[in-house]
């Protein structure tokens, strides 16, 4: 793996929330740098960072965020993503407090789901600019393109989605959510994935997601599934999204973001032909560099 792509252990901190919630967060990097936000995938805490080799080099403080309901962050039960902007909002105004850090000048990195909250963010006007790398689509938007599983999960939301949050928790958990990941990836991804030097952290981040149970999961998913509150075409910031070739995951993008990509007023498509889903950890210095120019 390339770029700083080795996990490294963050600094653990969280934000209370006015009405005495806590939202809990993981950081890297300088405290004075630009403050990149970081949704992390599926069941996942933020614990697990990217590029932290690079960090003060480009000057940039990662903050990598646990969703409510997971890790260290209290629940919200019923939950929007509207709701999540409004947390989100406290937690950049916690972390630029008494810093120098300019809050106005947050950038947001989604990976996997977490492409789905960092778009919420875009779309709120939370952050300056986005990078959604091995990014979930706008699935219901996408539905044709789907493969049938995914397909019957975006209609089950539309539905009946308190049905369908209600029967997550009777499969959802750490260890499913890894052998899917490892299962449903391509050679180069499930290589990368299973190594000595990332598998680990991998585990104890998804362990620490569900580490209340897995109600947190089960609204990440019906929210990921369902509507975004700003559609693509209402987002105004710059949209980075990158996808490997090689991703063969059924849950991200149908067609590796091309749609996508066309839909944001200012959506720029990379898309590299040698890079798998897991392009977060072996492109990270490329990624931000984007970012930071956006």
């Amino acid at each position: 793996m390339v770029n700083g792509s080795s996990p490294t252990p963050g600094t653990p901190a969280a934000t209370t929330l006015p009405d005495g919630r806590v939202l809990a967060w993981t950081s890297w990097g300088p405290e004075t740098g630009r403050t990149v936000l970081y949704c992390p995938g599926a069941g996942s805490s933020g614990s697990l960072g990217f590029g932290t080799d690079d960090l003060h080099d480009l000057g940039v403080r990662l903050v990598g965020i646990d969703r409510p309901g997971l890790g260290r962050s209290s629940p919200r039960p019923g939950r929007t993503l509207t709701d999540w902007c409004d947390d989100v909002a406290h937690l950049v105004a916690d972390v630029g407090a008494g810093r120098g850090a300019d809050t106005s000048d947050v950038r947001v990195v989604g990976f996997s789901q977490g492409a789905v909250f960092a778009a919420a963010l875009a779309g709120a006007g939370t952050v300056r600019a986005a990078a959604l790398v091995s990014g979930q689509d706008d699935l219901a938007a996408m539905r044709e393109h789907l493969v049938p599983e995914v397909r019957a999960m975006v209609d089950a939301v539309a539905d009946d989605p308190a049905e369908f949050e209600r029967e997550v928790p009777r499969w959802a958990g750490p260890d499913l959510l890894w052998d899917l990941t490892v299962s449903t990836s391509g050679p180069v991804d499930a290589a990368r994935y299973a190594g000595a030097d990332f598998a680990p952290a991998y585990r104890t981040a998804l362990a620490e997601g569900f580490a209340q149970g897995p109600a947190g999961y089960a609204r990440d998913l019906v929210l990921a599934l369902g509507p975004w509150p700003v559609p693509p075409e209402g987002i105004a910031v710059p949209v980075d999204l990158w996808y490997g070739a090689l991703d063969t995951s059924t849950v991200h993008s149908p067609d590796h973001g091309r749609t996508l990509a066309e839909r944001f007023p200012r959506g720029r498509l990379h898309l590299l032909p040698e890079e798998g889903g897991s392009l977060l950890w072996t492109r990270s210095r490329d990624v931000l560099v984007t970012l930071l120019g956006a």
